[in-house]
């Protein structure tokens, strides 16, 4: 059977953390020549998405190397022309890739830093009639390919081995088996797959690179580094990531009971006064952990909030952080965001805003929780708009003459009136 997904989730390098290279002495790991270096700063992530990410495996790995020894050394051969081969010498020593005329040449002619470097594995090649190469390519920071070519395969292993470790590079489907599509996304696939060693169900959110403008990373890369932070029951748990030249994948919980929305929805929006109370207390609880870290989640709405599974009483969980912001304890920010029914007056107002906007999307979903409808709602944006500035939602129909008084409270100090 073709690996579920095997057409897009092909090599997977591992999250690599930033790298402080101090100043110190440099050495030619050919002929112990040193000068004096100078202070940098090396992001070895790939992208902008990953940085301060952590890999474990790779930490762990990287411990006890030993950066200035030469690793691996050996010839391979570069392609000036499609007919015309030339070999070279290369050395590599820590996270960089010296290359040299040939073995006994003392001086190297150029280096290549491996640090944000995916690897890829190619198609054997026939020169001729009598001659293989065997060939693999390095993708630089900027989707830059150099592809090296090998007279045998084994010499192609031992290379793609050696530079694997150095990278820290990890295979995906060395730790999951990928499974169906849930479902397709602006970037790509959701996939469900199994954790080999736990066996324990996951979610795979697969993101295509070439479909995403800057903005769209910048909002990734937002969403990876506030989820990196939370570890709270009721705020989906990201548990693992992988990324290689053309893909982001994300490893996350399987929840499977659909947006509360949906929940609602089969429900015929009939929930009990009890159960809307711990659905709000979870929501509650969930942004109070976020606004301790600063984290306004400025996208909230029961699309947004995802249940475990499909039982009654099941738990819910908060997700989709591409709009989150960190806004601290005396700041405000005037961007626009969110969805228009669940916005508070001040974001459609362009006034500054504080993380408190989020309790006035949770007023709204309270709202729609004992009262089976939307407090402002509209055909018209413009409408939903006007009332969410000027109105004051109404609780004078059913079912509210059945709401306890203490809901209705609770529900209208979510809103900037009583």
């Amino acid at each position: 059977m073709k690996a579920a997904g095997k057409d897009i989730i092909d090599e997977s390098g591992a999250i690599r953390l930033p790298n402080r290279i101090s100043k110190g002495i440099q050495i030619d790991p050919r002929t112990g020549t040193a000068k004096q270096g100078n202070d940098r700063d090396v992001i070895m992530s790939p992208t902008a998405f990953l940085q301060g990410a952590a890999s474990p495996r790779l930490n762990s790995f990287l411990a006890g190397s030993d950066e200035n020894c030469i690793q691996f050394e050996g010839e391979m051969i570069r392609k000036a022309t499609e007919t015309k081969l030339k070999k070279y010498w290369y050395c590599l020593l820590g996270k960089e890739l010296y290359v040299y005329k040939n073995k006994q040449e003392e001086k190297h002619k150029g280096m290549h830093n491996l640090i944000g470097v995916f690897i890829k594995d190619d198609p054997e090649e026939h020169l001729d009639a009598t001659t293989v190469l065997y060939p693999f390519s390095l993708v630089f920071p900027g989707n830059k390919p150099r592809t090296y070519y090998l007279l045998n395969k084994d010499d192609k292993e031992k290379w793609m081995n050696a530079i694997k470790q150095v990278i820290g590079y990890s295979n995906l489907f060395d730790f999951y088996d990928i499974k169906e599509t849930l479902g397709k996304g602006k970037f790509g696939l959701v996939k469900t797959a199994v954790h080999k060693k736990s066996g324990k169900k996951v979610a795979v959110k697969v993101m295509s690179k070439k479909e995403m403008t800057v903005q769209d990373v910048e909002l990734q890369r937002r969403e990876i580094e506030i989820l990196k932070m939370c570890q709270h029951p009721y705020i989906i748990r990201l548990l693992d990531i992988f990324e290689n030249q053309d893909y982001i994948y994300i490893i996350m919980e399987n929840l499977q009971g659909g947006d509360l929305f949906t929940y609602l929805e089969k429900r015929d929006f009939e929930i009990s006064e009890e159960r809307a109370k711990t659905l709000s207390h979870q929501i509650a609880t969930s942004l109070y952990y976020l606004h301790s870290f600063g984290v306004a989640h400025r996208d909230l709405k029961p699309e947004n909030i995802l249940m475990v599974t499909n039982d009654d009483d099941t738990d819910l969980k908060i997700v989709d952080f591409g709009l989150s912001k960190i806004i601290g304890p005396n700041e405000s920010s005037l961007d626009p965001f969110g969805t228009l029914s669940y916005v508070a007056p001040e974001v459609l107002l362009q006034k500054p805003y504080g993380k408190e906007v989020d309790l006035w999307s949770l007023g709204v979903i309270m709202y729609l929780l004992l009262s089976r409808v939307l407090p402002f709602d509209d055909e018209e944006d413009k409408e939903i708009a006007r009332q969410t500035i000027q109105d004051a939602p109404d609780f004078s129909f059913e079912p509210w003459d059945t709401v306890s008084d203490t809901a209705k409270d609770i529900v209208k100090s979510k809103y900037h009136f009583q």
